[in-house]
C-alpha cells in the first residue's frame, strides 16, 4: 500500500513539476462576472515561411487556466507564435452572444526567457491582453 501511495505522489509530483517547467501558459478570466472561463478552447500556432502551422491544442480548465500550452517534451524555440482563444465558441455554450468569435494573441519568442504567459481579460464586447509572468 505504501509503495502505491508513493507512485502516486511521485506521478503528481512530476506532472506538477513539468507542468511548472512548460514555456506556455494561458489564463482566461471572464471579465463580466469576474470567474475563470472554464472550457475555452486555445489554439497554438507556428509562423513557418509565412503559414500558420498548429502545433498544440487544448481547453482551458475549472481555474481558466493552460499551464501546459506548449507540446510536451519540447523546447520552445524562438520564432512567432499565435494563440488563438476560440470565444465565440464559448460564449455559445453559455448561451450568450459575442462580437469576437476569436481573439488571436501574435507575439514573439527570441529566447530571452524561460516561460510565456498570456492572460486574456474577456467580456462579450471587449478583451485585453498581456504578457504576463
Amino acid at each position: 500500500m505504501y509503495k502505491n501511495l508513493f507512485a502516486i505522489a511521485a506521478l503528481s509530483a512530476s506532472s506538477s513539476l513539468f507542468a511548472a517547467t512548460n514555456p506556455l501558459s494561458v489564463h482566461v478570466l471572464n471579465q463580466q462576472n469576474g470567474l475563470p472561463a472554464a472550457d475555452v478552447t486555445v489554439v497554438l500556432e507556428a509562423q513557418q515561411k509565412n503559414q500558420w502551422i498548429e502545433i498544440n491544442q487544448a481547453k482551458t480548465d475549472q481555474n481558466g487556466r493552460i499551464t501546459a500550452l506548449y507540446p510536451t517534451q519540447q523546447q520552445l524555440k524562438s520564432g512567432v507564435y499565435k494563440v488563438t482563444f476560440k470565444t465565440g465558441d464559448w460564449y455559445k455554450a453559455q448561451k450568450q452572444s459575442s462580437f469576437f468569435p476569436e481573439v488571436p494573441v501574435i507575439f514573439e519568442v527570441d529566447g530571452t526567457l524561460p516561460h510565456y504567459h498570456i492572460p486574456l481579460l474577456l467580456s462579450p464586447y471587449g478583451y485585453s491582453t498581456y504578457r504576463g509572468s
